[in-house]
């Protein structure tokens, strides 16, 4: 069976940055645990609506100087917030200071479905558009931001969202040819643009939905004539404290299905040592049945 990589998921949000980067520095010296992953909120998706969020990739930066070995990534960036050649500008800066440790996680953006996930849009002075927009954006988006990680000169795009002239990376992130792309999503549309830009998939949900979204992923590769397996398959699952043993279940049941890179939420507060409980009671006790 392939190897199946472990990480983290700590979101910056209603929690003090001194305590996220206390966990960070544990799991950072826990080989067990591999990746580490903030959100992309400008305010919070739960608890206190005016309570803080921090910007997910200033955030990172500063992690990645405070970490030596941990792969780190952003689950996923919103594709709606920043323009995407300042993107690629941002990972490129993050991949050099973590010393080639992003894993460049993005999406189409929040979906319109959860109120509190769209309010930060009005409140922040951004665009919100609709679905097709959003998707058609992501798939420009990616073309663009690895082309100015791996370009040699100065370019122009003129697509249907994005219009760049000149445009030019520099410095290169230090992953060659670029940091690995990782895309997130459910929809039809969104699956499309995994089948195409992705290295790694990541989903979240109930196991038999994740399944015959992986399903759909492995048609639409077909269409365009990409082995499926070359996209590394990453779910997303909440970790419960009180409960370990359902999430065991819920690792195995992912591994079982084929994701080989499962990133295990943490709510805030964190115990003392949870990283080390994470390694102990999820990770290696897991791998007993695997």
């Amino acid at each position: 069976m392939p190897h199946t990589s472990f990480g983290i998921m700590t979101a910056p949000s209603q929690v003090d940055y001194h305590d996220l980067l206390r966990v960070w520095r544990e799991a950072d010296t826990i080989p067990e645990i591999e990746h580490a992953w903030l959100f992309d909120h400008l305010q919070p998706i739960f608890g206190d609506p005016n309570g803080p969020a921090y910007e997910g990739w200033t955030l990172l930066s500063a992690l990645a100087a405070q970490t030596r070995r941990l792969r780190l990534g952003v689950l996923v960036t919103s594709n709606r917030i920043r323009p995407p050649a300042l993107l690629a500008k941002i990972a490129a800066t993050v991949d050099i200071v973590s010393g080639g440790r992003l894993d460049f996680g993005i999406g189409a953006g929040s979906r319109p479905s959860w109120p509190l996930a769209g309010r930060e849009y009005a409140s922040h002075g951004l665009p919100f558009h609709d679905a097709a927009h959003a998707v058609g954006s992501l798939a420009e988006a990616c073309t663009v931001i690895r082309r100015l990680w791996t370009e040699t000169e100065p370019f122009d795009f003129d697509g249907a969202y994005v219009q760049l002239t000149e445009a030019f990376g520099n410095p290169k992130p230090v992953q060659s040819p670029h940091p690995p792309i990782l895309i997130g999503g459910r929809s039809s549309a969104t699956l499309r643009v995994v089948a195409e830009h992705a290295d790694l998939w990541n989903v979240a949900g109930d196991i038999d939905d994740v399944v015959s979204r992986g399903a759909l992923l492995d048609r639409y590769c077909a269409e365009i004539g990409r082995d499926p397996a070359s996209i590394t398959r990453s779910i997303y699952l909440q970790v419960s404290y009180d409960q370990p043993g359902a999430t065991r279940n819920a690792i195995g049941e992912a591994v079982d299905a084929g994701f080989h890179h499962v990133i295990l939420g943490l709510s805030a507060p964190y115990p003392a040592g949870v990283a080390r409980w994470v390694a102990d009671e999820l990770i290696a006790k897991s791998a007993q049945f695997h």
